[in-house]
C-alpha cells in the first residue's frame, strides 16, 4: 500500500513542496523559452541544448523527490500535488495545485480533481 499522510503530515510538508514548486515553475518556463528559441532558429540568452537538459534533470529530480516521499504528482503545468489520506476511513487525496498559499482542498481517490472539496 502507498503511504498515507494525516493532514499534519502533509501540511508539514507543504512548505517544501512549495518552495520546489517554485523552482520547478521557473525550470518550466526558461525550459520552454530554450525549446522555443532552438525550434524557430533563434538563440535564448538563457543558454541551449546543455542548458535545456540541466533544466529537464532538476524537473525529473524534484517530481522523482516528490515521488518517494509518497506523494503523487497529477501535473506541472499547473503544478498539482495530491498526499493520499484517509479522512473518515475514505481513501482521499489531500490536493494541492499551483498558486494556492495552503493545503485546503481533499477529493476522493475515485473521483479526481473534478470531486475538489475544501476541507
Amino acid at each position: 500500500m502507498d503511504r498515507l499522510f494525516t493532514l499534519d503530515e502533509a501540511r508539514a510538508l507543504l512548505p517544501a513542496v512549495m518552495a520546489e514548486a517554485g523552482e520547478l515553475i521557473a525550470a518550466r518556463a526558461n525550459l520552454a523559452e530554450i525549446d522555443f528559441e532552438r525550434r524557430s532558429g533563434g538563440r535564448s540568452e538563457l543558454g541551449g541544448l546543455p542548458e535545456l537538459k540541466g533544466l529537464q534533470a532538476r524537473i525529473e529530480e524534484i517530481l522523482s523527490g516528490w515521488s518517494e516521499q509518497g506523494i503523487e504528482v497529477k501535473g506541472i503545468a499547473p503544478v498539482l500535488v495530491d498526499f493520499p489520506s484517509l479522512l473518515d476511513g475514505v481513501s482521499v487525496r489531500l490536493c494541492w495545485i499551483e498558486g494556492e498559499r495552503e493545503l485546503a482542498w481533499y477529493h476522493r481517490t475515485e473521483l479526481g480533481f473534478a470531486g475538489r472539496r475544501q476541507l
